[in-house]
């Protein structure tokens, strides 16, 4: 008799662990989209609860810092607290909340208007904002679950950039994960670049913002996309002004008016579409890149709980 209940306990264990090794790996993909980003983890909140595991993350931009935390061990449900209570606008922007109520103030040649730096005497190069503060959040919050670099998340995770030199698209996946979603993230003349080896990198939503193609190339079997764009034809959506300072920064002149009458952008973004199992687009086409604040990424993250829910068969199925 304890023969036999040996026998099926091994027969049992023998089975689950051939079934997990034989079973499709899943990727989820997040796009960018600054503060739309609070949609993603609502999303993400409805991946969990159909259990869904997760084998390959990639992100740009926003996407980046929601994959890259994702990856670190954060769940949906802390992700959610984080873009409650963070003041993610002081954070982005490197305010000196000292001066919050000064209309102008100049020390040790940087000028701040009510906090918010304008001008950097020290520095040269495109851009504002350093973005050393959201930097440094990042570095403790993924070093908290031991995953300052690529090597030790508990997730693959690769994220993407544009080099300002080349105006090629980087796959970041190794070193320091913080500074990787710096560069991910690093809108151009807004944030400073950041300085990898040769390359000289900026957002990587300017070349790719729904980086499904990379998590394909990671081994993923079966990709889950969160889109935040809203608008295929509307570069609006990224800050039609900000975009093509940043594409100016990278390509030229000439290289402006060719990349305006072809769209490489929008023609990757429709490819990755086409590429992805199950496609989530929560609809939130009254906000902006730049609608932080509580009462908005609450409504954000409901919203992509609301469009995650209408693929609950597709999850379970896949389940």
């Amino acid at each position: 008799m304890k023969l036999q209940r040996l026998f099926t306990i091994l027969i049992a264990v023998f089975t689950v662990s051939v079934t997990m090794a034989d079973r499709p790996k899943i990727g989820l993909v997040l796009g960018g989209g600054g503060a739309k980003g609070a949609a993603e983890v609502g999303a993400l909140k409805v991946i969990e609860q159909a259990g869904i595991p997760i084998d390959y993350i990639a992100g740009s931009s926003v996407g980046a810092i929601i994959g890259g935390l994702y990856a670190a061990g954060y769940t949906a449900s802390e992700l959610e607290t984080l873009f409650q209570t963070q003041e993610w606008l002081s954070l982005l922007t490197d305010r000196n909340t000292a001066f919050s109520n000064e209309p102008y103030k100049t020390q040790n040649g940087v000028t701040y208007i009510f906090g918010f730096p304008v001008m950097d005497r020290n520095s040269s190069g495109f851009g504002i904002m350093r973005g050393g503060r959201i930097e440094q959040v990042l570095d403790s919050m993924v070093s908290v679950r031991g995953c300052t670099e690529f090597e030790s998340l508990r997730i693959p995770f690769r994220c993407v950039a544009a080099d300002m030199r080349t105006a090629k698209e980087v796959v970041l996946a190794k070193g320091i994960v913080a500074s990787a979603i710096r560069a991910s993230m690093a809108i151009p003349g807004i944030f400073k670049p950041v300085t990898k080896g040769d390359w000289l990198l900026v957002d990587g939503g300017l070349l790719n913002n729904l980086p499904v193609d990379v998590c394909k190339a990671m081994g993923a079997d079966i990709i889950i996309a969160i889109d935040l764009q809203q608008d295929e034809k509307q570069p609006k959506e990224r800050a039609e002004t900000t975009l093509l300072t940043g594409i100016g920064d990278l390509l030229g002149l000439g290289g402006v008016i060719e990349w305006l009458t072809n769209r490489p952008d929008i023609r990757k973004h429709v490819e990755n579409k086409k590429l992805a199992d199950i496609y989530i687009r929560p609809d939130i086409p009254d906000y902006d890149v730049t609608s932080f604040g509580n009462k908005n990424s609450a409504r954000m993250i409901k919203a992509g709980e609301e469009a995650a829910k209408k693929h609950w068969e597709e999850l379970r199925k896949l389940k």
